[in-house]
């Protein structure tokens, strides 16, 4: 089974480096909305959150990740997970790395944007998965800074 990557980040710098890497060790990527456009801008093959989930970004981009094909794919436990007949009926397939960093609510506060703006910073969908990815450090590895 190909070992996939989701990445889902606000902060690009060295994106680059790291898809490079993981396209060298025969990862397939995974981008939500804005990630993917600057991996494909760059010459990266990545296929969108919204192409495995089968349902578009809502709400703005408020809702991207937030599905069961993404978070199912990272809480799978194990290869026995991912051959039960619920999961191949649902096309479920393991998620093995998660690139995401938080949007940066502080820096956004201390520029005192409205209110409304700052609400759109809270991110929703980053702390979801990192939630359900420690939950399963077993099997998947995270990734949340350009420094890692």
């Amino acid at each position: 089974m190909k070992r996939r990557a989701l990445l889902s980040v606000s902060d690009k710098s060295q994106l680059s480096d790291v898809a490079a890497l993981l396209e060298s060790f025969d990862y397939e990527l995974i981008a939500s909305g804005g990630t993917a456009a600057y991996l494909r801008e760059h010459g990266f093959h990545c296929t969108e959150v919204s192409e495995v989930t089968g349902f578009p970004e809502i709400f703005g981009g408020r809702v991207k990740t937030l599905h069961p094909l993404i978070h199912g794919g990272i809480l799978g436990k194990d290869v026995e997970d991912f051959a039960t007949p619920e999961a191949l009926g649902l096309g479920l397939e393991p998620i093995d790395l998660v690139v995401v960093n938080l949007y940066a609510f502080e820096s956004a506060l201390a520029d005192g944007l409205p209110e409304a703006e700052l609400v759109e910073r809270i991110d929703i969908g980053g702390p979801a998965m990192l939630r359900a990815a420690a939950k399963n450090y077993h099997r998947v590895t995270v990734l949340t800074s350009p420094d890692q």
